[in-house]
């Protein structure tokens, strides 16, 4: 478990890594994964996975699918990983299938009654990424975690902490570009 001063020593890191890179680049980088063979030779049997393919079913944020939210997430992390000298492959990995939930989480409370999908589908990811995939303790960490601080316990590794950083970002990206278009169209009318 981190410290409360390693947090924050993570945080100020993370800052700095924005100041010397710029996150939309990288976010936007992510739409070209597949020439990064370095990438695809760490996910490369999660991406073929049929049960990883059906969640392009999905719409996660958006007009964006859960498949390529995930793919965002998880090269998004594998880049801020591997600049912060961190496990690059274990985000990589563990950002593809931090939300294997394999439903449509928008019809979710009318079909099973559950309000609490934000609380519940991390574990129901990782026991999905379990039955798919052997995982480390590191990715099924990472996996259960990612929603903190709505989950109340914090990311055992750092690792942790960059790949729910990547989904917060990832998340509001994929909203603001639907909005955006919204937002064109209305003007264009």
């Amino acid at each position: 478990m981190l410290t409360w001063s390693e947090r924050r020593r993570m945080k100020r890191e993370l800052r700095l890594l924005d100041k010397k890179m710029d996150a939309a680049q990288i976010f936007d980088a992510a739409q070209h994964y597949y020439t990064d063979r370095e990438y695809i030779a760490c996910v490369s049997d999660i991406l073929e996975n049929p049960a990883f393919r059906s969640m392009g079913n999905y719409i996660m944020h958006g007009n964006t699918t859960c498949r390529t939210h995930c793919i965002d997430v998880s090269y998004f992390s594998y880049n801020v990983a591997k600049k912060l000298g961190l496990n690059a492959e274990a985000c990589a990995r563990a950002g593809l299938l931090h939300d294997m939930f394999l439903y449509d989480w928008h019809d979710h409370i009318r079909t099973t009654g559950n309000h609490f999908h934000g609380l519940t589908h991390p574990r129901v990811a990782m026991n999905n990424a379990s039955k798919n995939f052997c995982l480390s303790c590191m990715e099924r960490d990472i996996i259960l975690k990612h929603m903190w601080p709505l989950t109340v316990v914090p990311p055992k590794y750092k690792e942790g902490l960059v790949v729910c950083y990547a989904d917060k970002y990832c998340c509001v990206a994929e909203v603001l570009r639907r909005l955006s278009h919204r937002f064109r169209r209305a003007l264009s009318a």
